[in-house]
């Protein structure tokens, strides 16, 4: 058995069972609303983290969203609702279209070269 402090104010040690758990465990609470115990190190931090807190937030969608349109948002919930492995098929696809759209590019700038499309016209003199 090993003893534990319970973290508490009035606090006191008490004798658990010696299981993982136990040890593992902390009733600690830590009050940082005091500046003088918690004084701030880093200046401009606090503000910072209250901005990106999810308890300040509002129901506004982010900076990021606001070009998105219904489909696009449509796409990202889609995957992220996939699993890794179905992510990643989908990765392989869209790098195997990617591939073959390179390809496809080659051949017609191939094409064209040979038939003359990107050639500055002569000038007549």
């Amino acid at each position: 058995m090993a003893e534990t402090w319970d973290g508490s104010k009035n606090g006191k040690w008490y004798q658990s069972g010696g299981g993982e758990s136990d040890q593992l465990l902390s009733f600690e609470k830590l009050d940082r609303a005091s500046p003088d115990l918690w004084p701030e190190q880093i200046p401009g931090v606090s503000e910072y983290a209250a901005e990106k807190l999810p308890s300040s937030r509002t129901n506004s969608p982010p900076k990021w969203m606001a070009d998105l349109e219904n489909d696009d948002i449509n796409l990202l919930q889609e995957f992220g609702s996939l699993t890794t492995s179905q992510l990643m098929e989908k990765v392989r696809g869209l790098q195997n279209i990617a591939y073959q759209l390179g390809l496809d590019e080659a051949r017609e700038m191939t094409r064209g070269k040979f038939l003359q499309v990107l050639q500055k016209p002569k000038k007549a003199s």
